[in-house]
């Protein structure tokens, strides 16, 4: 579990790929040798699993279905990343709960100047997404914790402050470019129970009959 508060800008040292695997080598100036192996460490807000540390690099396998399905895949040597390591429970919870799990990939749209800020807007590749997001809630981009602006269908906007932008991958990111995006795990299990409850009613499965047998 993590914040979305990102604790360093690392850069990919090494990239080895294969048919069907890829291990992938981050320099950061996390101390290394605090890592445990086994340990998780968010990378641009894919959870990833620590198997080598040391000399200010850690290394993690990277699974197929995560290659597919985020950005990982297209880094590149030198590529800059957005580093986390998971929450201690007497951490302060200054973002959000965030699990490292990406629900869609989103496509930058339009990047503006607005104020002290800058504006960016989004586009869901995954359409259903979308029905997780609600203005004013949270939204997690390349693992940064950030208040969703406004929505609209597939589309929706954050306002960045000078100090996320300079302190995350944000200040490299330009128009066209494709980052991971991960939804409020609340408004995920609200949408769960809702199904659940629409479900119920279709069937006549109701709390009253549930409480009849024992079930509640």
């Amino acid at each position: 579990m993590f914040t979305g508060l990102i604790e360093d800008l690392g850069s990919v040292d090494f990239l080895q790929r294969g048919a069907r695997q890829c291990s992938l080598t981050v320099a950061t100036g996390l101390p290394t040798k605090e890592l445990q192996k086994g340990e998780s460490i968010a990378v641009n807000g894919v959870c990833l699993t620590v198997t080598r540390f040391g000399d200010g690099r850690f290394t993690a396998d990277v699974s197929p279905e995560t290659l597919e399905i985020t950005t990982l895949g297209k880094l590149q040597r030198g590529s800059r990343v957005n580093l986390e390591r998971a929450l201690r429970l007497s951490d302060r919870l200054g973002g959000h709960l965030v699990t490292g799990h990406v629900d869609s990939l989103a496509h930058i749209v339009e990047r503006s100047r607005d104020a002290n800020a800058w504006r960016f807007h989004f586009q869901l590749d995954n359409p259903t997404v979308a029905a997780l997001l609600v203005a004013k809630g949270s939204v997690a981009v390349d693992g940064i914790s950030l208040t969703v602006n406004t929505v609209s269908g597939r589309a929706f906007s954050v306002a960045i402050i000078p100090h996320t932008l300079e302190a995350t991958t944000l200040v490299d990111r330009q128009v066209g470019e494709v980052v991971n995006i991960e939804t409020d795990l609340i408004g995920k299990y609200v949408a769960r129970l809702l199904k659940a409850d629409n479900q119920a009613e279709k069937t006549g499965i109701t709390t009253d009959i549930l409480a009849k047998h024992g079930f509640l």
